[in-house]
């Protein structure tokens, strides 16, 4: 055993506070149904700065609904990034549509307006964008070509809850902005997410979709139990114990967002000082990212040591994953189902086979991303026979 502190990927910050929220529900007598969804839907959008918001199960949920409230379906494309989780792909492959795959901006990791417009076909509906580890696509020209072209937009933002483009924040861009809030993520329900709409109608729609298509609330119910079902739906309702869980989270965001800022700030400069490794990010000035993670790539000479970095890291007591493992279209279901073809996503291939993702919450503290740099910088140089920098 070694007595070196222990610094796991990610971890949800869990306090005394959500242990109350949570409590309070269940010692009360209404588990769903209730007035905690409610409050955390208009909390969440007085967060993001408007739109109509949705609780649902989970940010897979929030998609699926999305097509499926849109009427996208079998004859239908949509573009989709192949730098992405396969949930991105797999909500427009449930309504039957198909996704085309496209290729990321090595940079950032995130879609450009031009590599969207090359894909476009006459049977595209949808664009499903993706803010990759929390930095926001340059959504003005992506909606701009929507607008040209008749095309729905999806945000996917799972990973990017406090990010904005233009004082905007993602998710309130297109037509359907969809939250995660998996236990690793900025805030957790345990399992959920939100779905958000500048439409009203549209977020109106949505609520009666993810709760069987039932026509009136319990609340808007004149005799109890009396209700009518128009319209087919699912059952991808939030309960109230996991909505109290997210209120209470939720109050806590700008201190998670100002810390996650600073951290990244720190990487940013030490990661700059190592020969070749490169942080995924951005320097547009009007993009204000989440900081999910911190993304590094490895390039020239390292570039095929990450899988020793990720040892010897782990072996320090040092947690890591891979944002994303592979290109959606490169994993075996995709591939067996729409083929492969490596030269059409040579930058996606490249940040998913050379990266690692380092820490990056709020368990971790300025000296730990000192300690993790330094752990990193070890690990390539030593594999790779020189020694390290001298700090």
């Amino acid at each position: 055993m070694t007595d070196t502190p222990q610094i796991p990927f990610a971890r949800p910050w869990i306090t005394d506070e959500d242990r109350q929220a949570v409590l309070e529900v269940l010692n009360g007598h209404i588990l769903t149904h209730g007035p905690q969804c409610k409050s955390f839907e208009q909390e969440f959008a007085a967060f993001l700065g408007g739109g109509h918001c949705v609780s649902v199960s989970s940010c897979m949920a929030a998609l699926h609904l999305s097509y499926l409230h849109f009427g996208i379906g079998p004859g239908d494309e949509v573009i989709v990034p192949a730098q992405t989780h396969a949930a991105t792909a797999h909500a427009v492959e449930w309504v039957g549509a198909t996704p085309v795959f496209v290729d990321c901006d090595s940079r950032t990791g995130n879609l450009t307006a031009s590599a969207i417009e090359s894909a476009l076909t006459s049977k595209t509906k949808a664009i499903s964008v993706v803010h990759f580890a929390g930095i926001p696509c340059d959504m003005p020209p992506i909606v701009d070509l929507a607008q040209r072209y008749n095309l729905r937009i999806i945000e996917d933002c799972a990973i990017a809850l406090g990010a904005s483009h233009q004082g905007r924040h993602v998710g309130l861009f297109g037509d359907a902005g969809c939250f995660s809030f998996y236990p690793v993520k900025h805030m957790t329900t345990g399992e959920g997410g939100m779905f958000v709409s500048r439409h009203e109608d549209v977020s109106q729609a949505v609520a009666r979709l993810r709760a069987f298509g039932v026509d009136r609330t319990h609340t808007e119910r004149t005799v109890p139990g009396m209700y009518d079902v128009p319209s087919l739906g699912l059952n991808y309702r939030m309960s109230e114990i996991q909505a109290a869980l997210g209120r209470s989270q939720l109050r806590r965001m700008s201190a998670v967002l100002a810390h996650r800022t600073a951290l990244f700030d720190r990487y940013r400069k030490l990661v700059g000082e190592l020969p070749n490794v490169r942080l995924i990010d951005t320097d547009a000035a009007e993009c204000r990212s989440s900081y999910y993670c911190a993304s590094v790539v490895f390039e020239g000479e390292y570039a095929h040591k990450r899988n020793e970095a990720v040892e010897r890291l782990n072996t320090a007591g040092i947690g890591t994953s891979i944002y994303y493992p592979q290109p959606v279209p490169r994993m075996t279901y995709y591939r067996n189902k729409y083929g492969f073809v490596p030269a059409n996503y040579s930058r996606a291939e490249h940040i998913s086979d050379h990266s690692v993702a380092l820490p990056l919450g709020m368990h971790v503290a300025g000296g730990d991303v000192d300690r993790i740099v330094a752990t990193l910088e070890r690990s390539v140089t030593e594999s790779a026979g020189r020694k390290g920098l001298t700090r």
